[in-house]
């Protein structure tokens, strides 16, 4: 097999010609500058107004040319932006290649979500949840069996530990998922939807206002649990807000607890994996945010530890009763 070129400037540059010719008026072509946050510099910026996205693998040409179909799908459900291919192509043999228009706005790990940012959140919600299940699985989205949060409660229990022990983490606020809680919030069956799968900060587009503006990064979509999207969320924005925007788009109690604590479990655990160099992909300020997004409290978690409180001050003597 022949290895792909590693994408550079001139390469991306000439396939904007390609991909666009009546488009360049400039013989030298558009600025182009690779986006930092993107691995082996397979996303660029194509002047001000687009975006290049280059698969590396055929695995990931496989994802990339089934997320431009999935988005073009999806946009009519959508209260938020999501981004358009104005051209396709190879930039290599075999690896996909995609011109996007840029959604304007800020990254949401950057920016914070208004109150009004969470409405938009909740219309994200609503918007993959009615987008038509079959219709993207004809796009080759495929189906993902929902997570067993009493294996992740225990996994992320043994990680505890460990972020514990370098005081990043009191291992017994994990306490609070006891194994009945866990089956408990079993993901219930039929309740698969479009699932983003991917909803976290640098894929939010925020306003200066804190509108939510657009959706990127739709290529990891699958078919299945929306508590992933609660979890997503909770990461990105934090757990109150990411509860308070799933409320609004008309999901209950379960799938909001349930995508809290898939989230607080996942935070820990690859906190855990950082610390211990099995995976340093994920910068470590990053995963310390995510960690303290996804362990916020929500207002039923305060409701609870008030009447707790409230119940043990009747058990008290009267002289020691605040």
């Amino acid at each position: 097999m022949t290895q792909a070129p590693t994408p550079s400037a001139d390469i991306v540059r000439r396939l904007v010609h390609t991909l666009v010719k009546d488009g360049v008026k400039d013989p030298a072509g558009p600025e182009v500058r690779p986006i930092p946050e993107s691995a082996g510099r397979t996303t660029w910026w194509v002047g001000t107004r687009h975006v290049m996205r280059l698969a590396p693998d055929p695995e990931a040409t496989i994802r990339l040319r089934r997320e431009v179909r999935l988005r073009d799908l999806v946009r009519a459900h959508m209260p938020v932006a999501v981004p358009i291919s104005v051209a396709q192509g190879e930039w290599a043999p075999g690896l996909a290649c995609t011109l996007d228009t840029k959604v304007p706005g800020g990254s949401g790990d950057r920016q914070d979500v208004s109150a009004i940012g969470e409405a938009d959140l909740a219309g994200l919600l609503t918007g993959l949840r009615e987008v038509p299940a079959r219709q993207a699985e004809v796009l080759g989205v495929p189906r993902a069996t929902p997570r067993s949060l009493e294996s992740l409660r225990r996994v992320a229990g043994q990680a505890a530990g460990r972020i514990a022990a370098a005081d990043e983490f009191d291992a017994a606020r994990l306490h609070q998922l006891t194994p009945p809680a866990a089956v408990q919030l079993a993901a219930q069956p039929g309740g698969a939807v479009l699932v983003h799968h991917s909803l976290t900060g640098d894929h939010l587009v925020v306003s200066a206002e804190g509108r939510v503006r657009g959706a990127l990064g739709w290529g990891e979509a699958v078919l299945g649990d929306p508590a992933e999207d609660i979890a997503g969320l909770a990461l990105a924005v934090g757990s109150p807000a990411a509860v308070r925007a799933a409320t609004l788009a008309g999901y209950g109690a379960r799938p909001c607890l349930r995508g809290l604590w898939l989230a607080r479990c996942d935070t820990v655990i690859r906190l855990a994996a950082h610390l211990d160099g099995r995976d340093t992909t994920v910068p470590l300020p990053l995963l310390r945010t995510q960690l303290g997004h996804a362990w916020e409290a929500i207002l039923l978690e305060r409701v609870t530890e008030l009447r707790a409180a409230a119940e043990e001050e009747k058990d008290l003597p009267e002289d020691d009763a605040y």
